[in-house]
C-alpha cells in the first residue's frame, strides 16, 4: 500500500449468521477475520451473543485481547436465546437503534456470509452512505464465492442505471481478511454532491431515524 494514504480504523463491525452454514470454510474464515483483527489492533462491534460465524468472530477478537462490543436488542436477551455475549453488552430496544448505534460507534463494516438479516444490516450501511449519513468504508469478505451472485446482481442493477458507478464504488469485497481490511484503510468515499448537501442532524426525532430506510 505504499503511496496510499491510510484510513486510521481502530473499530470494525462485523454483519454476520447467527448460524455457522453449510461450508466449514465459513467457520474458519470467521475465526480468522477475528485473528487479522486482532492482529491489527482493531476493536470489534457486532450483534452480541455467542451463535454461529458471530460467536466464532467474537471469540477470535477476545482470544487476542482486543475490546469486544455486542449491541443486542433487549428481546434477544429473553430466556438466554442467542448466548453469551463474548465482551461487553449493551441492550437496546429495537432492531434499527442497533443498526444506528452500530453506525456511530464502528470506522468500517465487514459482512461475512449470513441471512436475511446480515443482508439488511449491509445494504442500510450502503444506503445510508450513498445518502452522506455516514462516510465509512463497507466491505464483503467473500468466502468461497458466497457473495459472487449478489455483488453480479450489484453489478446488473447499475447497469440498469438504478444504482450509480459512483456509488457502486461504497461496496468493496474481497477474498481474504487481510487485503478486505488493506482496502477498507485504503477507501476514500466518493459522495453525489446533490446527496452530500442533506443535513443529518444527530438530535433527529424518531420519526427521522426510520425515515432512513426510505428506498432509493
Amino acid at each position: 500500500m505504499e503511496g496510499v494514504s491510510v484510513r486510521k480504523i481502530k473499530k470494525i463491525c462485523v454483519f454476520c449468521g447467527a448460524n455457522s452454514g453449510k461450508d466449514v470454510a465459513f467457520v474458519n474464515a470467521a475465526f480468522h477475520l477475528g485473528e487479522v483483527l486482532g492482529k491489527r489492533k482493531i476493536d470489534l462491534v457486532y450483534g452480541g451473543g455467542k451463535l454461529g460465524l458471530m460467536g466464532c468472530v467474537s471469540t477470535a477478537v477476545a482470544q487476542h485481547e482486543r475490546q469486544v462490543l455486542g449491541i443486542i436488542p433487549s428481546a434477544f436477551t429473553i430466556n438466554n436465546l442467542v448466548g453469551e455475549t463474548c465482551g461487553k453488552e449493551i441492550k437496546v430496544a429495537t432492531m434499527q437503534e442497533r443498526l444506528v448505534m452500530m453506525m456511530e460507534l464502528s470506522d468500517a463494516f465487514i459482512a461475512l456470509p449470513g441471512g436475511f438479516g446480515t443482508l439488511e444490516e449491509l445494504f442500510q450501511m450502503i444506503s445510508w452512505a450513498q445518502l452522506s449519513i455516514h462516510n465509512k468504508p463497507i466491505g464483503v469478505l467473500n468466502i468461497n464465492g458466497f457473495f459472487n451472485g449478489l455483488l453480479s446482481f450489484v453489478d446488473h442493477v447499475v447497469k440498469q442505471e438504478f444504482i450509480t458507478p459512483r456509488a457502486r464504488k461504497i461496496l468493496i469485497s474481497a477474498t481474504t481478511a487481510d487485503e478486505l481490511v488493506d482496502k477498507l484503510q485504503a477507501f476514500r468515499f466518493e459522495s453525489d454532491p446533490a446527496l452530500s448537501k442533506l443535513k443529518w442532524s444527530p438530535s433527529s426525532s424518531q420519526k427521522e431515524k426510520l425515515d432512513l430506510t426510505l428506498r432509493l
